[in-house]
């Protein structure tokens, strides 16, 4: 999951969504209830800038309200940074659950072993508006071919360049990777003050597409049961492609190895860097940058000369507690939340990329800079393994260590990815 910083108010005003009530289906939640009225109580992600969300949730909220007659909804802003300790003890304390929770695209997998998350196959199934949803948004809330939430939006990333140095330089947007890496060099060398590319050893949604463009995977399998495919060729391929951009003639080691992914569009913005790659939600750093004016965005690219390499989709999800006493009501609220309306309003209000491919359309019209980020989307997505094991790979640093180990001379790649894919099936094992 990445959560975006903010962009200007695009919309007015946010307009409320009028969506049907969640079909009567089979309660299997927790509690055994599926009560009418009374209060609902919501947690959502508290943001930088919280109060342009807040208006768009409290349009939905008034129209929901005024849907359901002896209703009320009172919503907590939760710190992101603690949201795993606060879940994880909603879920073991049913009394203290809300009715409704956003959460990241990534938690799901561990949120459903865990027993906390509402099945809504059938209601999302009935759903008209689901159908718009696109394919990697829509594989964020399943798991073993059940659905566990509504997508509530989507982040990519891209690659931001400089024009003011490539226009001295004589330079194109690279069309290939292997372009993409003769470019930064080429400008390391002719500015030696200059990053080519900012690259991070840490930057592990950053160096996805490259394993991915060169047709390798995370891990293979389906139904909670994966094995790890890091060492695979192809895999061993991409992770030499972009650990090749650490060095002096690029992005030193000793400075680059630890970054993050913040630090190297921090690099970009602050001119340090003639490129990065950056997500849509990174536009508003980048435009209070010393940058400002002076860069453009186009989609990362492939192998294939004009091929655009496949981006991890982030993002977060609206799903229902399973303990919740409300489950109608809760069903009906988690899709007004994650509407094509709301969404399209959270777009103005926060710059979040709608999880809807016809909405996603629209706001690029709106607003052109999305525009490579929906080219990107359009092309292609990836996602991490739908198992519980991935909560344990990437915190335990999995990937930026094999990366860290090959650029720092530790490793060859071979050593590097075998210990790493060791290490993945050791966390695909321990999650049964």
């Amino acid at each position: 999951m990445k959560l975006a910083p903010r962009l200007a108010l695009l919309l007015a005003a946010a307009v409320v969504t009028a969506t049907a009530c969640a079909p009567q289906t089979s309660d299997d939640s927790s509690s055994g209830k599926d009560e009418k009225s009374g209060t609902l109580r919501v947690w959502l992600f508290q943001e930088v800038n919280n109060k342009p969300k807040e208006k768009v949730v409290d349009a939905v909220l008034a129209g929901f309200e005024k849907a359901h007659e002896d209703t009320e909804v009172t919503v907590e802003y939760i710190p992101v940074e603690t949201r795993a300790q606060r879940i994880k003890a909603a879920f073991n304390d049913p009394a203290s659950a809300p009715d409704v929770i956003e959460y990241g695209n990534t938690d799901t997998a561990g949120y459903v072993k865990d027993g906390g998350l509402l099945d809504v196959t059938e209601e999302f199934a009935a759903w008209d508006e689901a159908k718009d949803t696109d394919a990697t948004a829509r594989q964020s809330v399943t798991v073993d071919g059940k659905v566990y939430g509504a997508p509530y939006f989507v982040g990519v990333r891209a690659l931001y360049y400089r024009t003011d140095v490539f226009d001295e330089l004589g330079l194109k947007p690279p069309k290939s990777m292997d372009e993409l890496a003769a470019t930064a060099k080429r400008i390391r060398a002719e500015k030696p003050d200059l990053y080519g590319i900012a690259v991070g050893g840490a930057y592990t949604y950053g160096a996805m597409p490259f394993i991915w463009a060169n047709g390798g995977e995370l891990a293979t399998g389906k139904g909670g049961s994966y094995a790890s495919a890091i060492d695979s060729a192809a895999a061993r391929e991409g992770i030499e492609a972009y650990t090749s951009l650490f060095g002096d003639d690029n992005c030193p080691a000793a400075k680059c190895a630890g970054m993050g992914g913040n630090d190297t569009v921090t690099a970009f913005a602050s001119g340090k860097a003639a490129m990065a790659i950056g997500g849509d939600f990174s536009h508003q750093a980048v435009e209070a940058g010393e940058v400002k004016g002076a860069y453009a965005v186009v989609p990362l690219p492939g192998v294939e000369p004009g091929s655009i390499a496949p981006a991890f989709a982030g993002g977060n999800n609206i799903g229902v507690p399973r303990s919740t006493s409300h489950r109608t009501l809760a069903v009906d609220l988690m899709k007004r939340l994650a509407s094509k309306e709301a969404q399209g309003d959270l777009f103005g209000a926060m710059g979040f990329l709608p999880t809807f491919t016809d909405v996603r359309q629209r706001v690029a019209a709106e607003e052109p800079f999305v525009k490579p980020f929906v080219d990107t989307l359009a092309a292609g997505t990836k996602f991490v393994p739908a198992s519980a094991a991935w909560a344990t790979i990437d915190s335990s640093q999995v990937l930026p260590t094999m990366f860290q180990e090959v650029v720092s001379g530790k490793k060859d790649v071979g050593a590097a990815a075998g210990d790493a894919a060791k290490k993945m099936d050791d966390a695909f094992g321990s999650a049964g």
